[in-house]
């Protein structure tokens, strides 16, 4: 997974290599200029020529400054390379997270997903911006260390071999050990960050309603499972350096032995042992930082498997080879739902059987007890799912065999919930279309009554909104609409869209769905499937359909349902919609 984000990084890798063998090559010569110095220095006791000296001296000041400057542009391009990856890695995430399907979002809560998509992510870039040069660099470093050793001499090169081996085998060994308590811990993040997301979405209720006593005291639960998971993965991530640590004494030891041993037979000068003991030390960094990176690594891996199981979850709702719509976004299309069987468990259909068809040009009204469907069956026509049986279509087609943005580029929808984005007030109006003119948008706003508050806004439509940029509910509600007239589909859904509205601003919406669906006698005609419980927007509808527990209990036009006192409609009717809203 990493060969692929880091392949474009070409340039990036080569200059890091660059960097990383030159640093090696320059941390490899000081302990030979040390060694020269020092065997110079006691050969010629009082007599030692100054000049060779200091000119030893000054050779080994600009060698560990060459490398304090190898060592920056080594870490200026790791970092770069890590975070460039990793941000193509988030966004690639975050592009996958959002054509999943809506069975998977139902099931994970925001929070989770953030803390996937992010969190996962920015542990990730953490430890990978220092895995090439910690790990990578200090695998070169330790491998040069061990060539010039055996060069100098075979006996404290294999010493020294043995030692790597054996802390390398240790440090793996411990890492296996620890590695299931780090992915432990991401999911307690994830848990933690679920949690937070929810209770903060549903803060207004919370305190409205005395609750804050019960999450806090979730919240204790919540913190101490993070706790617990935690304190496990770091106790035995800790492992890890304490063994580095241990092994760093018994090698440096060991090289300090063999060295006196050296000197003592004659083979080996008192510099030469002094370069020993510095090339053991310098054999102690890369170790300590291979250890440190390795239990990083373990928050890493687990990053990565759960970054892993993100990309291996498939949508199951794809692309149909088309379905030929091209050029007609705009006209209305013929709606048909035939034989529909859709549940969100195997045992509990929510759509029964359901035959129902939509003439073009029609606008019906679609009625029912909550939790009889109607909502499932706009989800069902835009495919956020699937249904288990029969089908659903569109001037004949099965939705399933057009591309997704086909579909949905037919259909405009309009809930009673508005979703505004912390962005400009022409991206919120166009959903991000930069297609459409500054002037269609003004048109449209001020068709709708929002010219005023377009006016008062100090960068007219460049400017940001924030936490809803002072919209009132009804104000929101109306840009609402406003993005639907500037999309301009063939065929129109609300579900429950005026619900929320004051009567002043309702009139005003009242007017402008008679010009959006065309019932004025202005305007085309569009298809409009309205689940409503107001009469005033019922009442504009030319056909009726009442659902029941999924089941199509009545269907009819308007006026003829209206004239039968026995139909389920005209009961409506005389109660005011009450039953509707039961």
């Amino acid at each position: 997974m990493l060969a692929d984000y880091l392949r474009p990084e070409g340039r990036k890798l080569a200059a890091l290599a660059v960097f990383l063998v030159a640093g090696t090559a320059v941390q490899l010569a000081s302990p030979q200029i040390i060694r020269t110095f020092i065997d110079t220095a006691a050969q010629g006791g009082a007599d030692a020529p100054l000049e060779r000296l200091w000119m030893l001296a000054g050779l080994f000041i600009a060698v560990t400054l060459l490398a304090q400057v190898l060592q920056i542009g080594s870490t200026y391009f790791s970092e770069q390379l890590g975070w460039s990856a990793t941000n193509r890695m988030r966004q690639d995430l975050a592009t996958h997270a959002l054509d999943l399907d809506m069975a998977f979002h139902t099931a994970k809560s925001p929070g989770e997903l953030i803390e996937r998509v992010d969190g996962d992510v920015a542990a990730l870039a953490a430890f990978f911006s220092q895995f090439i040069l910690q790990i990578i660099g200090g695998a070169l470093l330790l491998g040069g260390i061990l060539v010039v050793l055996y060069l100098q001499d075979w006996r404290i090169g294999a010493l020294l071999t043995v030692f790597a081996v054996v802390a390398g085998v240790a440090l793996h060994a411990i890492r296996r050990i620890a590695g299931g308590r780090w992915e432990r811990l991401r999911e307690a993040w994830s848990a933690y960050s679920g949690f937070l997301e929810e209770r903060l979405a549903g803060l207004d209720d919370v305190r409205a309603n005395g609750g804050g006593g019960h999450v806090m005291r979730r919240m204790a639960q919540v913190n101490q499972e993070l706790l617990v998971s935690n304190v496990s993965a770091a106790r035995r991530g800790h492992w890890i350096f304490l063994t580095a640590s241990t092994l760093f004494s018994i090698g440096f030891g060991l090289a300090l032995a063999l060295g006196i041993w050296l000197f003592q037979r004659g083979e080996a000068t008192i510099g030469t042992v002094f370069m020993f003991m510095q090339y053991a030390g310098m054999m102690a960094m890369p170790i300590m930082l291979i250890g440190q990176q390795l239990q990083q690594f373990q928050q890493a891996a687990a990053s990565l498997k759960r970054i892993g199981d993100l990309r291996a979850i498939t949508p199951t709702l794809t692309d149909g080879p088309g379905a030929g719509w091209e050029g007609r976004r705009m006209q209305a299309p013929q709606v048909g739902f035939q034989g529909l069987t859709f549940a969100y468990r195997a045992d509990s259909p929510v759509i029964r059987d359901l035959d129902l068809q939509v003439p073009a040009g029609e606008v019906i009204g679609l009625l029912g007890r909550t939790g009889s469907g109607k909502t499932t069956l706009t989800r069902l026509l835009f495919r956020l799912y699937d249904p288990q049986s029969g089908a659903l279509t569109l001037d004949g087609t099965d939705i399933r065999q057009a591309r997704l943005d086909e579909l949905r580029g037919r259909i405009g929808l309009v809930t009673q919930e508005v979703q505004l984005f912390d962005t400009t007030i022409r991206d919120n109006a166009t959903l991000f279309d930069p297609g459409v003119p500054d002037a269609r948008i003004r048109e449209v706003l001020t068709d709708l009554g929002l010219g005023d508050w377009l006016d008062r806004q100090p960068q007219g439509l460049s400017t940001v909104l924030k936490a809803g940029g002072g919209l009132s509910a009804g104000e929101a509600q109306l840009l609402a609409f406003a993005r639907v007239f500037l999309k301009d589909p063939g065929l129109v859904v609300l579900d429950e869209a005026s619900s929320r509205l004051d009567p002043a601003t309702d009139q005003r919406i009242e007017q402008a769905l008679d010009r959006l669906l065309g019932t004025d006698g202005s305007g085309r005609r569009r298809t409009a499937i309205i689940i409503a419980h107001k009469l005033s927007t019922v009442q504009r509808a030319d056909r009726i359909a009442i659902l029941d527990q999924g089941r199509l209990l009545e269907t009819g036009r308007r006026t003829d349902l209206e004239a039968d006192p026995t139909s389920a409609y005209a009961r409506l009717l005389r109660t005011g919609l009450e039953e509707v809203m039961a």
